[in-house]
């Protein structure tokens, strides 16, 4: 099938399967498995999506995209099961949602708002104006952040959300000034020798490192993760030159393992 043609059309054939799993004479696995027990896997699942973005990869994306709509069909059967709801009712809720915070689009007044800041703002205030209506209104800016993401994605959610109540810095300079005034609190916590103390502060760098981060429109999760697999295939082949030379890492001197880092820089440079 071309794919301008696709439509979705093979959806349900996702929805029958996940039902003949679960039958009663399906797979015993499965059935065993609660919205709890799935938990790990469709955040698992989200990883592996990511990584396979990050790969440039499209055939693992496209896989690992199925494995990720498994669980959510997966997820909404089980929904089912306990009368709570059913797929069609995962998918027309996202579509209500998306056509109703998108009145720029699918309103009467197309075309009023013209930048993704613009977009962003009202799509927060839409979402203040739902959660009053639902009688949520007590909820905050920041609860709809999930407290399970990697830190340093929360940490840039969590700035992004606040800072379009305008709790942010003006301009990019603030917030780097911002870095120096928590590094010089970090190291006088390390001065104090205060175990507690240095997490707190070191939580404040990290955080302000994500803004910093931000502004620049830099994604910080995806920067440490491309820092480890660099760190990761040059170690890798620092300990490729160790065993090709007969040595062994723990025994060589710092100056040796420091002339073999440089090596690896070389031969792992883009």
């Amino acid at each position: 099938m071309n794919f301008p043609d696709q439509r979705g059309q093979s959806l349900p054939e996702l929805v029958e399967l996940m039902q003949r799993l679960l039958a009663p004479d399906g797979c015993p696995w499965d059935r065993e498995q609660t919205l709890e027990t799935l938990r790990t896997f469709v955040i698992e699942e989200a990883h592996e999506v990511a990584d396979a973005i990050d790969r440039g990869s499209p055939d693992a994306l496209r896989e690992e995209l199925g494995d990720l709509l498994l669980q959510i069909v997966f997820q909404s059967e089980i929904g089912r099961s306990k009368g709570w709801f059913g797929p069609d009712d995962v998918v027309h809720g996202i579509v209500t949602k998306m056509v109703s915070r998108h009145p720029h689009v699918f309103g009467p007044d197309p075309g009023k708002l013209e930048t993704s800041e613009q977009v962003l703002a009202d799509w927060e205030q839409r979402k203040a104006r739902e959660r009053a209506a639902k009688g949520k209104g007590e909820k905050g800016a920041l609860d709809g952040v999930p407290v399970s993401m990697p830190a340093l994605l929360r940490a840039t959610r969590v700035g992004e959300k606040a800072g379009r109540f305008g709790f942010d810095w003006k301009d990019v300079a603030d917030v780097r000034a911002k870095v120096d005034e928590e590094l010089r609190e970090l190291d006088e916590a390390a001065a104090s020798g205060e175990l507690t103390r240095m997490e707190e502060e070191l939580g404040d760098v990290l955080f302000a490192l994500a803004s910093w981060a931000r502004h620049r429109k830099l994604d910080p999760e995806s920067a440490l993760r491309g820092s480890l697999a660099r760190f990761s295939k040059r170690f890798s082949s620092v300990e490729t030159q160790a065993r090709e030379s007969g040595r062994d890492l723990a025994s060589m001197t710092p100056e040796e393992l420091d002339q073999l880092w440089i090596e690896a820089k070389r031969k792992t440079a883009p």
